[in-house]
């Protein structure tokens, strides 16, 4: 295991190698010219070639890009152009914010998916199986800016029931500690904070958590179906197992692989993918800053959110490996 382990940390090193390459040779692609941006088109040409040196543009990629490498190792991303503060600082800021949102998204896709997958698999031939499934093609095929905005339109504007937009009041924020309000809200010990900041988080997390739940629902269904059929099963139903035992034990433990799979995939894609739900509902998140960002050329910002992304991923995707020994006795790792 330890050895697996180690491998995987050394595989992790080489992506993120090739996803900075990426993300540095696209930036310095892209049409326009930074200096340009920041100083407008009535700089003269001798301002444009002095912030260009002062910000290593003139110098060659390849040179520019290993400046870029060897700070990152010492943890110095830059500054940003358009805010000029520390890198690292900005995507810090950002970073718990969509981390919490996607987590929120991704724990209502597995507690209503999961359930209402294995239920449809139990009565396969049922009306719940036939709303299930409509249910779950709707959700894939829905546009996550229409759903925010009805959504909006429905329980914030017509109802009045929840909030509409950004991650607290204006004013009445708990301390901060890990950046999640939720998480701040409950380390502070004022309830009122914590069901409020719960109110704020319905509405972002049930619109990016649509699809993952439609796609958790559609493969734990298939899953247990599969698994239902094989001999295993049947010899458990032949000794008499209550009913729920052989589902549980014998079905859905057995079908938990590519479930969890499923799952950890749609945590890496729900932090890379939360930029509309964040621009809807105007929370200060990562994928809001990126956009942003690419927008304005500040390539140190997008350069250093896209590699904590990436790192996020591999991680999550090493955690789902490994726990797939846990799951199947049968699995080692060599």
């Amino acid at each position: 295991m330890l050895q697996y382990v180690v491998q995987r940390f050394i595989q992790l090193i080489f992506v993120l190698v090739g996803v900075s390459v990426v993300i540095f040779l696209t930036m310095h692609v892209l049409p326009g010219d930074v200096a340009t941006l920041l100083l407008g088109d009535r700089a003269t040409a001798e301002q444009l070639d002095r912030l260009r040196h002062q910000l290593g543009l003139d110098q060659p990629i390849y040179s520019q890009y290993l400046r870029f490498a060897l700070d990152a190792l010492d943890g110095d991303f830059g500054t940003s152009l358009r805010s000029n503060h520390a890198v690292f600082e900005d995507v810090w800021t950002a970073f718990p914010v969509t981390l919490q949102l996607s987590l929120a998204a991704l724990f209502v896709a597995v507690v209503i998916g999961v359930p209402c997958g294995v239920l449809a698999a139990v009565r396969p031939f049922s009306r719940f199986n036939d709303i299930i499934m409509t249910l779950s093609l709707f959700g894939v095929s829905m546009p996550i800016f229409w759903l925010g905005l009805m959504l909006i339109l429905v329980f914030g504007a017509v109802l009045d029931w929840l909030p509409i937009g950004g991650l607290m009041p204006i004013g009445v924020e708990p301390p901060r500690v890990t950046g999640m309000s939720v998480i701040d809200s409950v380390l502070s010990g004022d309830w009122r904070l914590v069901l409020l900041s719960l109110r704020y988080l319905v509405l972002p997390a049930v619109t990016l958590g649509t699809i993952p739940l439609a796609l958790i629902m559609r493969i734990t269904r298939s899953e247990m179906l599969s698994m239902a059929s094989h001999d295993h099963v049947r010899t458990a139903r032949a000794k008499g197992l209550p009913e729920g035992s052989v589902i549980v034990k014998h079905v859905l433990r057995n079908a938990l692989i590519p479930i969890v799979t499923v799952i950890g995939l749609q945590l890496g894609l729900l932090l890379s993918g939360a930029v509309l739900t964040e621009s809807i509902f105007s929370l200060p998140g990562l994928g809001r800053l990126m956009v942003n960002a690419i927008l304005a050329r500040d390539y140190p910002v997008v350069q250093a959110a896209a590699l904590l992304t990436a790192s996020v991923f591999v991680f999550v995707n090493l955690l789902v490996d490994l726990s797939y020994a846990y799951l199947d006795p049968r699995i080692r790792y060599q």
